[in-house]
């Protein structure tokens, strides 16, 4: 039962934390050494992360619906497939390449996840401020070429406590993107990156679950689906109107925080 409990509050973190640009996978990663929740391989954190996807999908069923019946006689529907595609690209290559240094190297060092939360919050701060007339304002017409950059940088996000959503929206917003844009890209970046990340590591470390795992799995799951439901229907008025600033600001506090009880507890 308390592992059941465990799962359940990670889930509820990676859905409030998946779409915002504050790492969470560094936060799964973080809270799960605090309070000492383990899995086989690593592979929670990875693995809830489908639910949150699936938060993003049920949001934009109707538009991507809508690109897929358009996309046989619409250019436009199709450059944006491209581009999505184009842009997932590099993380497949890098995700596979690095795969278990990042599993066994990068997911297994605290104070890095920690450093990391306060050097993209500083770099949000100062690219949230930029003055950058934006050049692109529907994410769904971005060019192949700026997406396919953004798909670059999101591979910073390899190292827990960068943000796979941060680099992405930070990327956009230095390559012209408005605010709302970046975010909206961020969403349908995540689609094909994190279905990629989760049947990878399923099958990187298929010997290792057990049914026990996978109950757990499955409550982290439905946990990161509810929370990451609520999280996308809030987000885009949000930061059309306010910017990432307090994204930013949470990322200097909580990393902050994590190398103070990491230097007093371990």
């Amino acid at each position: 039962m308390h592992d059941a409990l465990e799962a359940l509050f990670l889930g509820v973190v990676e859905g409030l934390t998946e779409f915002i640009p504050v790492s969470s996978t560094g936060h799964l990663l973080l809270v799960g050494h605090f309070i000492g929740f383990e899995s086989a391989g690593n592979s929670f954190a990875v693995m809830i992360q489908l639910g949150a996807v699936l938060a993003v999908l049920s949001v934009y069923a109707a538009r991507l619906w809508e690109v897929v019946r358009a996309a046989p006689h619409d250019p436009a529907a199709r450059r944006f497939v491209a581009s999505v595609l184009i842009a997932f690209l590099p993380a497949v290559v890098i995700g596979v390449l690095a795969h278990d240094l990042i599993k066994t190297v990068l997911f297994e060092t605290p104070r890095l996840i920690a450093l990391m939360l306060i050097l993209g919050g500083v770099v949000l701060l100062f690219v949230d401020r930029m003055a950058v007339a934006p050049k692109h304002d529907d994410a769904m017409r971005l060019p192949v070429w700026t997406a396919f950059r953004i798909g670059l940088i999101q591979c910073l996000a390899m190292i827990p406590g960068v943000s796979r959503s941060g680099a992405t929206i930070v990327g956009a917003l230095a390559l012209g993107c408005s605010k709302k844009a970046a975010a909206e890209f961020s969403f349908f970046l995540s689609m094909p990156t994190m279905l990629g990340a989760f049947t990878y590591d399923l099958y990187k470390t298929r010997d290792q679950l057990d049914a026990g795992q996978a109950g757990l799995i499955a409550i982290g799951f439905v946990a990161a689906f509810l929370s990451g439901l609520c999280v996308v229907r809030w987000l885009l008025g949000y930061v059309a109107r306010r910017g990432y600033a307090i994204f930013g600001w949470w990322r200097i506090v909580v990393g902050t925080l994590s190398l103070i009880a990491l230097s007093v507890w371990g």
